[in-house]
């Protein structure tokens, strides 16, 4: 992993957390430094980035407040997810996160080349979430 890509991934991680970039943004950042896929872990506060080669960074994340619901609501964590990909009037990355872990969601998978986002739960339950458009 080259110094520019570890340098872009930070970049997002602060983005997504500042609340200063959309998903949209953050995926073409991501996809444009040569990345296939992220994935963020709740309960380990990381988030970790893969390279097509099999190269990954691991960088650490916000602790979520919110304890993991036990298991999947599909109907809360899907408000969540539309309320990021609408903007909704007062939407935060952070708030995403902690509604996400109320719902059961223990953490997520972006695949750039399937264009989806893989959420699971602590059961093993998953949402499918494929990018707009798609």
């Amino acid at each position: 992993m080259t110094g520019e890509q570890t340098a872009a991934a930070r970049a997002c991680l602060a983005a997504a957390e500042s609340d200063t970039a959309t998903f949209p943004a953050i995926v073409g950042a991501l996809v444009g430094a040569g990345f296939e896929s992220y994935a963020v872990d709740f309960r380990r506060a990381a988030a970790t980035y893969y390279l097509p080669s099999g190269d990954s960074l691991e960088l650490p994340t916000h602790k979520a407040a919110t304890a993991i619901a036990p298991a999947l609501d599909d109907a809360g964590l899907t408000a969540a997810i539309r309320e990021a990909q609408q903007q909704a009037p007062g939407y935060t990355y952070r708030g995403f996160c902690e509604k996400a872990a109320a719902a059961g969601c223990a953490g997520y998978i972006v695949s750039f080349p399937g264009r989806r986002a893989v959420y699971f739960a602590r059961t093993g339950q998953t949402h499918v979430e494929l990018f707009p458009g798609s």
